[in-house]
């Protein structure tokens, strides 16, 4: 049984993952399909503002924290090894830190910065809108999923 400081720990590692699972699943299901209906020049910069506030404190805080907390939860368990809920832990925060986080940082931010690099009303732009809307939204997609699966685990792990 998980106990202590590690309990509060796991908790807040639930906490983090389940804050972005929503968070990520939000944004495909309302943001970038509301997004996508706009004429590209739009989009476009809109997309581009919301990558530049994205990089705020206010989400930082709970991405970078839920990749924080996942990391010590790893960390711990190898450490403690406790005798329930080891699988659980360790596939919780490689779900997080591997397929929320790290696929943060080899399939969305590439082309976060790919789209910053455009003009928005350019020809450019407008041809690779909806390829970005695509590509950008299927792996936020498993980011969700990832995310929301990370959250679980961790559930499973405390029960």
């Amino acid at each position: 049984m998980i106990e202590g400081p590690f309990f509060v720990l796991v908790v807040a590692g639930v906490l983090g993952t389940g804050l972005m699972a929503g968070i990520f699943c939000a944004f495909s299901v309302l943001v970038t399909r509301g997004l996508a209906t706009l004429p590209p020049a739009q989009g476009v910069a809109a997309m581009n503002a919301i990558n530049v506030a994205a990089i705020r404190p206010a989400f930082m805080t709970v991405f970078m924290g839920a990749a924080v907390l996942s990391a010590m939860i790893a960390v711990v368990t190898f450490v403690v090894w406790p005798d329930d809920g080891t699988v659980e832990l360790l596939l919780g925060s490689a779900l997080y830190l591997f397929g929320s986080f790290g696929l943060t940082v080899v399939a969305n931010v590439p082309r976060n910065e790919r789209l910053a690099r455009l003009t928005p009303g350019a020809p450019e732009a407008a041809l690779y809108w909806p390829v970005y809307v695509r590509e950008w939204t299927l792996w936020n997609d498993v980011r969700a999923v990832a995310s929301a699966a990370a959250t679980v685990v961790y559930v499973l792990a405390l029960t």
